[in-house]
């Protein structure tokens, strides 16, 4: 059960010296309150709520992906991760985006291209290490699963227009009723 609301003022109990929570939910919590009521131990997860990005949305993108793919002659894994490096996000830790060195050989660059696990973006910065091997600085990219919606649809905008830029026809890209959908619902913009 998932639900969406907002935190009241904390309640300290006297007697045990415990703190309480109180949660005001948006939705109708009073069948949950019941069937959970007498469980002696439940598991909260409390964060900041991010609306999702539709399932819809990233098909769409896996759709333009592939074509893109197909069109330059490389994976869906490298057109994916050139996407994300010019339209995607990076990954923030307390504040500050986060970097990694790797060994600067043709082979890496192909790795990082293709993968899938981890997204990274390369700097121009480049330096020997102790070892006497170059190494490139890569900023941290957030994989495209933890998005919201606005970020999604930033994602998708790209990549139609770097659809439209490599000579994919628009009838490929959507058809009008999809344009018309996309448009209203995550605000893509097809120009």
């Amino acid at each position: 059960m998932k639900f969406t609301g907002k935190l009241k003022e904390p309640i300290v109990d006297y007697i045990t010296g415990k703190l309480c929570i109180l949660f005001e939910p948006y939705e109708d919590f009073r069948q949950a309150y019941e069937e959970l009521k007498d469980c002696d131990k439940l598991s909260l997860e409390i964060k900041h709520y991010r609306r999702k990005r539709s399932l819809d949305a990233n098909a769409y993108y896996w759709v333009l992906c592939t074509k893109l793919a197909k069109a330059l002659k490389i994976s869906n894994q490298e057109i994916h991760n050139q996407m994300l490096r010019l339209y995607g996000q990076l990954e923030i830790f307390e504040g500050k985006a986060a970097y990694i060195t790797i060994p600067d050989t043709e082979q890496a660059g192909k790795k990082v291209d293709n993968a899938m696990d981890y997204h990274l973006q390369p700097t121009s910065q480049v330096r020997e290490g102790c070892d006497g091997v170059m190494y490139r600085t890569y900023r941290l990219l957030r994989g495209s699963h933890t998005y919201s919606t606005e970020e999604m649809a930033r994602l998708i905008d790209g990549l139609v227009g770097e659809c439209k830029d490599y000579g994919i026809p628009d009838s490929e890209i959507a058809s009008p009723d999809e344009k018309r959908i996309l448009e209203e619902r995550y605000g893509i913009h097809f120009g």
